[in-house]
């Protein structure tokens, strides 16, 4: 107020008054906002009222932050594979070996999307074991070099009973994401990563189990990448898709004699009448130029 006697001191009268406070968050990557068990990481604006002779009011709004994480990278859409296989003894006997095969067609996903689970399980046992998947979040803490891991159960699913000698396979099994946190992989004193775990669940000895990992991103997959992955995951349904191999070399195009019969290029030629008004019509070195080099053949596959 212009009336005070005090520079820079700004009188506020009686009534609403709105002040419009704004702040850039810093250029530097800042870890996505998390509630875990034995840790959190959480982001708020604290505002203050200061006033004479009196407390001052303060108030605390929190907000969420995302470090995003884009799936459309190289490296999440890698497709992920294994192989296990186990072989149950008891005393003196041997039963056949359990086997179990799993892929997935991309690391990364986000929250809402379906994992497409392509398997096959395999049972040479004498027991009547359970395929099943689950999706797994591990949370890890780091303090005072000191690391506590929690690990809990995001969703699963369960497939049919196999009887001894029996087979299964699962082409495109869908296990769908629920909405959980997206990872946090550079943070220094908390993790949270994910991994899809495909395993066989065997009475009266250890679980057969394969590890997939999972990265659970902020920026969908791009329309093409998902067309991509479809293309990618019909042709695992129709093909053994562990033993597919591309060749070191392209096949050579076949040589223009095993395409054009020598019939069809004499019948292809011009009619001497035309010829003729060719002729006339262009310079002689020209239209010999060109009747020379008309019908050669392309060249080798091997020279070029």
């Amino acid at each position: 107020d212009d009336d005070s006697s005090e520079e820079g001191l700004h009188i506020i009268h009686s009534g609403r008054h709105e002040y419009a406070f704004s702040f850039e968050l810093p250029q530097t990557p800042l870890a996505t906002s998390f509630e875990g068990r034995h840790g959190s990481v959480r982001y708020w604006v604290k505002a203050e009222l200061h006033r004479p002779w009196f407390l001052p009011v303060k108030l605390k709004k929190e907000f969420t932050v995302f470090e995003h994480i884009d799936i459309n990278t190289p490296s999440l859409l890698s497709p992920q594979a294994g192989t296990k296989e186990k072989t149950l003894c008891c005393w003196f006997c041997t039963s056949g070996p359990i086997s179990l095969s799993a892929k997935i067609e991309r690391k990364g996903y986000t929250p809402g999307e379906s994992i497409q689970i392509f398997a096959e399980i395999e049972n040479c046992s004498s027991r009547v074991v359970v395929p099943k998947a689950a999706i797994y979040q591990t949370q890890a803490f780091y303090a005072k070099g000191k690391m506590k891991e929690v690990k809990q159960l995001v969703a699963n699913l369960r497939g049919e009973s196999l009887s001894s000698g029996k087979t299964e396979t699962w082409n495109g099994k869908q296990l769908k994401i629920p909405p959980v946190s997206p990872s946090i992989l550079d943070c220094t004193i908390i993790r949270v990563e994910y991994s899809l775990m495909v395993y066989v669940d065997i009475p009266g000895a250890m679980d057969l189990f394969l590890n997939l990992p999972l990265v659970i991103g902020t920026i969908p997959l791009h329309p093409f990448g998902s067309r991509t992955s479809s293309v990618s995951s019909q042709c695992s349904m129709h093909m053994n898709w562990l033993g597919l191999t591309l060749p070191e070399r392209p096949e050579a195009p076949p040589s223009y004699a095993e395409v054009v019969t020598e019939e069809q290029r004499q019948s292809s030629l011009a009619p001497i009448g035309a010829c003729d008004d060719f002729e006339r019509a262009l310079p002689g070195p020209l239209f010999a130029y060109i009747q020379e080099f008309r019908f050669l053949p392309p060249p080798l596959y091997s020279e070029v």
